[in-house]
């Protein structure tokens, strides 16, 4: 069988699991580019029998399972992959098995761009390293506002980060109760006041229709010239265009973002030059840990599958 891994762009999935008993009787091949055109992804898949993917790296839309005859089995990391089209795969009789995950990671990221942010320590590691010094005024967080929007598994862990560090912390989401707030350790807040008192605001929210855009034009015009955002969670939770020109004008300080409308982030884009921005390239799941997770799990999923055994398999 040809078994292909897609977007290992660490280049690390072969290694961190033992993929010894399959590649002894099958081909395996990992991409580490991103492949965007559906007619080059289907080229270079070729005969595919098992696709792995990374979860939202790659569309697995019903016409490129349409276009790939040989596909009987696609192994997705995480349990979660709103770009598969599960429906499309169950409709072929294509089985799509899936792994546990770090519920952790995301969270801790999330926290380290508030830091960041706070403590202005981009531009200060790029001007130490291109020979300067200090540049510019951090500030502390204690004593600061966070603001969290979504309150479940990461965001409630951001929100205890924040308490650790002495911020007042808020909580907002459509359907957040008081009580489930000060489980988190936040105060719940109409989400009109989190936008005109937080000095930092982090997203936390599953993208659906429901919540694309539920950060828009309206609620950033509400914050503060010195307060940022943070976004690790979907880039289509924000408006990208509002949060764009509220940097440009000075109507928001900045923001951090590990999620954007497009990925990978195009070539020239702003948030790929702004001071103003700091970005990382999706690595909220990106840690040793969860990948050793991730493939190994991944392979044991592929050997009991080739054997007939019973498999995590996804619901459509």
């Amino acid at each position: 069988m040809r078994i292909v891994l897609l977007d290992d762009y660490q280049g690390c999935a072969l290694e961190l699991a033992d993929w010894s008993r399959i590649r002894a009787g099958h081909e395996v091949v990992a991409f580490r580019d991103h492949i965007a055109d559906e007619d080059e992804l289907v080229r270079r898949l070729g005969a595919v029998d098992v696709l792995c993917i990374m979860r939202e790296r790659t569309s697995v839309t019903r016409s490129l399972i349409d276009k790939l005859p040989s596909l009987k089995m696609i192994c997705t990391t995480g349990h979660v992959h709103a770009a598969l089209d599960a429906k499309a795969a169950a409709d072929r009789g294509i089985p799509i098995t899936t792994t546990a995950s770090s519920r952790y990671a995301t969270a801790e990221l999330t926290f380290g761009l508030v830091l960041a942010l706070a403590r202005q320590i981009v531009a200060h590691h790029n001007s130490v390293q291109s020979g300067g010094w200090q540049i510019a005024l951090g500030h502390d967080v204690r004593g600061k506002t966070l603001g969290v929007i979504g309150l479940g598994n990461l965001g409630a862990q951001v929100a205890g980060f924040g308490k650790a560090f002495g911020m007042n912390v808020i909580g907002w989401s459509q359907n957040l109760t008081d009580e489930a707030a000060a489980k988190a350790g936040a105060r719940r807040v109409y989400k009109e006041e989190m936008f005109r008192t937080a000095d930092y605001i982090s997203v936390h929210y599953k993208l659906s229709a429901r919540s694309k855009g539920i950060v828009g034009a309206a609620d950033i015009a509400l914050m503060k010239p010195t307060a940022y955002l943070v976004n690790t969670s979907r880039g289509p939770l924000i408006d990208e265009a509002a949060m764009i020109a509220a940097i440009r004008e000075g109507g928001i300080a900045g923001a951090g973002l590990d999620v954007f409308d497009e990925e990978p982030l195009p070539a020239g884009h702003f948030f790929r030059t702004s001071p103003k921005v700091i970005v990382t390239p999706h690595v909220g799941y990106v840690s040793h840990e969860n990948y050793v997770t991730y493939f190994s799990e991944m392979v044991e999923n592929i050997e009991a599958w080739l054997a007939g055994n019973p498999v995590r398999v996804a619901k459509a």
